[in-house]
Order: C-alpha cells, then structure tokens, then sequence
C-alpha cells in the first residue's frame, strides 16, 4: 500500500508542471446578453502562432450574420449595453477592417452567421492576438456580439451595431 501511495504522490507531482502549462494555454469566456443573463460561452485556446476561439452563444437573431470582434477590457455590464468592454482591441492602433488599406485591428474577426435556432456556433483562429503577451494578449479583456454584420471598412467599428452579446476572457 505504501509503495502506490509513493507512486501516485509522485506521478501528481510530475505532472503539475503539464497541468499549469495547459491552463496558461487556454481561457474561458461566459456570454451575457443584453437582459443581463448568460447566454453561451466560449473556449480559447493558444496555438503557435494565435489563438483558436470556439463559440457557442444563444438568443440572438436567428438566420442573420453578426460581427465577432475582441473589444479592449474585459467588463459586461449589461445595464449599459457593454460599453464598458470599450473598443476594438487595437494594440497596433490600425484602422478598423480586413477591407482597409491600414487594417484590421487586431480584435477584428470575420462575421459569424446564426442559425434558424438563434444560436451563433463558430470556431475562429485570430493569428493577430495571444493569450498572454504584453502587447497582443487578450486575457482580461472581452469577446462581444453585435447586431449587425461588420461591413470591414467603416471606422471605427464597422457598422455592426447595438453590443448584443458580451463575453469576459479569463
């Protein structure tokens, strides 16, 4: 008994180190909605030269395209309309769009479309951003959902519209 005390004491010790390696390799984001209630979350994971971003998110207008961006700080105050999340998270301060000649921002993302269901599922790769790096990191800072799709060109934001759907990054 001793002997797979010892064994399994020093097997968790061994594999501490993986364990933290892995978690400093992805995040988590909880989705609010406008009301205020969760509504979807969404993994993140680092990759060698990005960070892949799988979405799930409910309510929202189903049957229509919606712009996904990354917005500065990570705060979803809903009594607001998420304005708290502040802009589009631009370290390089770019112009706003795949589509502009000085662009995209590195919080840009393409359009995602929402099924009949009102339920938006995306799997998205952003080679601009990391989790955690001094410029370009994005933990602490916030997904968001708009209402409209993003037209890549208008500055600052697109055109996407009303803040629908606001996500913490931790």
């Amino acid at each position: 008994m001793k002997r797979f005390v010892l064994t399994a004491a020093v097997a968790i010790c061994a594999a501490t180190p993986v364990l933290a390696q892995q978690s400093a390799q992805t995040a988590t984001a909880e989705f609010v909605g406008k009301d205020g209630k969760e509504t979807g979350r969404a993994a993140l994971t680092a990759g060698k030269d990005g960070v892949l971003i799988e979405a799930e998110v409910t309510g929202l207008p189903p049957g229509t395209w919606v712009a996904f961006h990354v917005h500065e700080t990570g705060e979803c105050d809903a009594t607001h309309g998420h304005e708290s999340a502040g802009g589009h998270f631009n370290p390089g301060k770019t112009e706003h769009g795949f589509l502009a000649a000085n662009g995209p921002h590195a919080g840009d993302m393409p359009n995602q479309y929402v099924g009949s269901d009102g339920v938006m599922r995306a799997q998205v790769f952003n080679s601009f951003i990391r989790l955690d790096d001094d410029t370009t990191g994005v933990r602490g800072r916030a997904l968001m959902i708009h209402a409209k799709s993003d037209d890549n060109r208008s500055q600052p934001t697109g055109d996407a519209g009303e803040r629908l759907a606001c996500a913490p990054i931790r």
